[in-house]
């Protein structure tokens, strides 16, 4: 599914966006070339009918009008219409001589709008379709010039939807008037067929672009979906992913980038690592080597706290220092041994059925506490966790308010309904808190709130010791300040824990430390 709906993202992302823009180009390259393709043959067509007919008109009317009798007739004019009209070009003529009279006056004296008419075709073309305008130019006298007498005039009209061409001019030397209309109908039917062609010509254009451009878009995007599935898996983890080089474009050039980028985080990530391992494993062999003559020198201390009532009391004050950093070194061993454990992965715990209100109180016991902290828990909760290490937590938590904050201090179990069924361990000392720039700090290694103080009775391990004990449980703690002062520790632990899946095989190195650490 998920898959399905990353394609479908890439398919109305940068595919869909390339597909678009071919398109469009084509379309609008289409349009362009298809417009002025139409527009020039429109030209070309209704100017070469146009000239054709107006020819033809001028020449017919010339030569009728040469054999028109001197002292013609209006049944002459009839007839020269009549003859003019007989041409291959299939328009029709209106002739006015306002020489002649119609039946209705005489030559010398024609009665007002009894002018000779003739029209070849009344019921197609008569003088009234004539436009004013072109009456009015047929018509003009400009006295003294003549530029604009008997010049042939024309117009294109429409008549009930159908394209015309009208023309009109005056024969030479007083003769008659003429007028002609052209039909321009199969000039407009033979463009229509061109521009469905042309629009035809668009469409196939426009598909055939977007089907050029999804294959474009998919030799493009290829390598690009490659270089992307390689870039997932490498942010996985697989540092040893690489691609095959295609070609000699930039996308192989591309290709050759990744791969070496790849191929130098792989091998830093190699010499981090094997920096690491060997600091991991450098702790741990000091740890164990350490710890052999600890024993001894802890023991040698013990004998001379024992023997210290009766020692010179100028020497008392060094063998009781000497006691107390050896202990705290001693501390200090035990605790890089177990954040070695942490950080190899080989910490495993061994799970009991605990009450935690008794977990509590034996381990304010067992330091001596009981003064100094005030329980506040109800009997018979029950969780499923490991003694030792919730008693490492509870040590470390509880001895860093006693040692920060000062007694008492409060240690509260309640039970969270929500989330799971959680347990809650607060520990709340009330001391002046720590401050904001420390708190995200606290639970860090060999952290130390003051740099003026850099050595301390803590190693600055046990805070982060709880913080990994709690993890590896399943759990969290955090801190924060209470508002009327001190700071509130709490420990957020499951009732059944969730085992890490790096279990180790091999047996737990040691108990750990189950002193309080100031952290």
């Amino acid at each position: 599914m998920r898959g399905r709906l990353r394609s479908l993202l890439r398919l109305t992302s940068l595919r869909l966006r390339l597909v678009t823009v071919f398109a469009l180009v084509a379309l609008v390259a289409a349009v362009s070339v298809s417009g002025i393709a139409y527009w020039l043959n429109r030209d070309a067509v209704l100017t070469r009918a146009q000239n054709a007919a107006l020819r033809d008109f001028r020449e017919s009317l010339g030569e009728q009008a040469s054999v028109l009798p001197e002292r013609a007739t209006c049944d002459d004019v009839r007839g020269m219409a009549a003859a003019v009209a007989k041409n291959t070009l299939n328009y029709d003529v209106v002739l006015m001589d306002p020489r002649i009279a119609d039946s209705a006056g005489t030559a010398e004296e024609p009665a007002e709008g009894s002018i000779c008419t003739a029209e070849s075709d009344p019921a197609a073309f008569g003088f009234p379709m004539v436009p004013d305008s072109l009456v009015e130019a047929v018509l003009d006298r400009r006295d003294g010039e003549g530029a604009a007498e008997y010049h042939l005039y024309w117009q294109r009209i429409s008549v009930d939807g159908d394209p015309y061409l009208i023309g009109g001019t005056q024969v030479m030397g007083g003769g008659p008037t003429g007028y002609m209309l052209a039909s321009l109908a199969p000039e407009r039917d033979d463009l229509n067929s061109l521009a469905w062609s042309l629009g035809i010509a668009t469409a196939l254009a426009v598909i055939g672009s977007v089907l050029l451009a999804q294959a474009a878009a998919t030799m493009v995007l290829r390598p690009v979906q490659r270089l992307s599935d390689a870039a997932q898996q490498l942010g996985e983890g697989k540092l040893d992913t690489r691609l095959e080089v295609r070609g000699a474009d930039e996308l192989a050039e591309l290709t050759r980038t990744f791969n070496r980028s790849a191929a130098s985080l792989e091998q830093r990530v190699k010499d981090l690592s094997t920096r690491e391992s060997a600091s991991r494993r450098f702790v741990a062999d000091m740890s164990h080597e350490l710890r052999t003559p600890m024993t001894a020198i802890t023991a040698m201390t013990e004998v001379l706290e024992d023997e210290v009532d009766n020692l010179d009391p100028m020497i008392a004050p060094a063998v009781q220092l000497v006691v107390s950093e050896t202990r705290r070194l001693n501390d200090l061993v035990e605790n890089l041994m177990e954040v070695t454990r942490f950080d190899a992965g080989t910490a495993r715990m061994v799970l009991d059925e605990v009450d935690i209100a008794d977990q509590v109180t034996a381990c304010i016991d067992a330091r001596a506490w009981l003064d100094a902290v005030h329980l506040h828990a109800d009997r018979g909760i029950i969780a499923r966790l490991d003694p030792r290490r919730l008693d490492v937590i509870l040590a470390n938590l509880i001895g860093n308010a006693l040692k920060h904050g000062g007694s008492p201090v409060s240690v509260t179990i309640r039970e969270e309904t929500a989330g799971g069924g959680s347990l809650l361990v607060e520990v709340a000392d009330h001391g002046p808190g720590i401050p904001e720039a420390v708190l995200p700090h606290v639970f860090d290694r060999f952290y130390k709130a003051s740099a003026s103080r850099p050595r301390s009775d803590g190693s600055g391990l046990g805070l982060s010791i709880a913080l990994e004990n709690a993890h590896l449980h399943g759990g969290d703690i955090s801190v924060h300040n209470a508002p009327e002062g001190g700071a509130v520790f709490t420990l957020r632990l499951p009732r059944e824990p969730r085992l890490p899946e790096r279990e180790p095989a091999g047996a737990d190195l040691g108990n750990g430390s189950a002193k309080g650490d100031g952290g």
